[in-house]
């Protein structure tokens, strides 16, 4: 999970959410926001993550091919949709 933003006021919401078609892989995931502006994404949450704790965990082929590429909670779609709140929320 993306760490909460303190430097700026908390969100006037608990937490939204999206889906977008993710390019890294190639998948539909959705992305999370809280009020205090972490963030994070299912995809990681549920694959990489899980891969990350458990390496004898056992995916299908076309999961397992794509954990390589996902980004974690960093990832760029992220990231951007979290920004892309926070300007909203600022232009309020």
């Amino acid at each position: 999970m993306a760490e909460a933003r303190t430097d700026i006021p908390p969100a006037a919401w608990q937490v939204t959410a999206t889906t977008i078609e993710c390019g890294m892989v190639s998948d539909y995931v959705t992305i999370m926001v809280y009020g205090d502006w972490s963030c994070k994404c299912t995809w990681w949450g549920k694959y990489r993550q899980t891969a990350d704790q458990d390496p004898k965990h056992k995916f299908p082929k076309q999961i397992k091919g794509k954990l390589a590429l996902c980004q974690g909670p960093d990832c760029k779609y992220v990231v951007d949709y979290r920004d892309k709140l926070i300007n909203e929320a600022a232009n309020e």
